[in-house]
This record gives C-alpha cells, structure tokens and sequence, in this order.
C-alpha cells in the first residue's frame, strides 16, 4: 500500500501571480479569518469543509486552501482529494502571505476580531493549568488536572492534532453563522 501523496503546493509568490484567477478557500474558523485573509479568500471552516464537497465537486475552479500556517489547510487538500477534489495548498499560510509584506484583508465595519486558534489554545491550557495549581493547594487531587493539560499538550505536539483546538473551535464565537456559509458556498458555486 502506497503512502498518500501530498497535496500540490503553491508558494506564495506563485500565488499571488496568480490570486485574480485562484479560488482561495480558508480553513480557519471565522473569528481567524476576520483577523486577516488573503484577499479575495472564501472561510470555510475546516470542520464545515464536508458541507462544501458538493460544491467544491461541482466547481471548475482552480482552489487553493489556506490556513494560518498549512497545518488544517493541508488536512483539507487531503480530505478534498480523497472526495476526487484537486487543491493546492498555499505553503505556510497567511504567516507566509503577510511576511512576505502582502496585504492582509480584513472585514469593514467594525467586526469583532477573534485569536487565533492557538492563541485560544495557549491561553486555555494556561489557565487550566493555573486552576488546577490553585486548587490542588486545597486538595491534592486536583493536581491531575494541570497534570492531563500537560499531558495532552505533549500528545497534542507529537500527533501534530490538537483535542483542546477541536473543542474551542465549536465555541460560538469560532462557529460561523448557517447563513456566512450558505452565502460562501453560494458565491463558490458562482465561480
């Protein structure tokens, strides 16, 4: 059995060459994206990805898939390529976008911007750890949870995959309206 192949790839200079005739989907959750996205990109979170297959199927657009640094963007290549959808992944995310001093769009009119997601993770893990610190001076016991914090970190760091971003990124505030996304697949379909 042969090992799955990577998703093509494009550099971001070969991106931006090219950006007036990509279709760039990003995979981060809504709060990310209002944070800044290359321009012209479509947010379709990667958990909200399997929604969008028959519209990604029915597309003869060219995609590329973005995430803040090609981690859940190369994920969801892989996830489109196993449904017979063809999409490259942008090498390094909006990271790489932005350091190489190209514009980052961001929503008009005041939207609230959220962390991003490892942010979120780091400051939850944090503060988990500090409870669970604090509370173990009352009883030992809660030691254990500062404890499964970090053991899930170190699993989290070896499996490249991330439980604790998994949770947060169904907290209301990461979740896009059924609306965005009913709007976002209708201008994919449109294109």
């Amino acid at each position: 059995m042969s090992a799955p192949l990577a998703p093509p790839s494009l550099s971001v200079d070969q991106a931006r060459a090219r950006l007036a005739e990509l279709t760039v989907v990003d995979v981060r959750t809504p709060g990310e994206y209002a944070s800044g996205h290359v321009p012209g990109a479509l947010n379709v979170p990667l958990d909200r990805l399997e929604r969008a297959l028959p519209v990604l199927k029915e597309s003869a657009a060219e995609l590329v898939v973005v995430c803040r640094s090609g981690n859940r963007s190369a994920r969801a290549c892989a996830l489109l390529a196993e449904h017979g959808v063809t999409a490259a992944d942008l090498t390094g995310g909006t990271n790489a976008w932005a350091a190489g001093g190209h514009e980052l769009h961001r929503p008009s009119g005041g939207a609230r911007v959220g962390w991003a997601m490892e942010r979120q993770v780091r400051f939850t893990a944090g503060a988990l750890v500090l409870v669970g610190l604090g509370l173990g001076l009352l009883h030992p016991a809660w030691q254990v949870l500062s404890a499964g914090i970090a053991g899930g970190l170190v699993f989290s760091a070896l499996t490249d995959t991330c439980g604790m971003a998994a949770i947060l990124s169904r907290l209301p505030h990461n979740r896009p309206r059924a609306t965005d996304l009913d709007a976002t697949l209708a201008a994919l379909g449109a294109r």
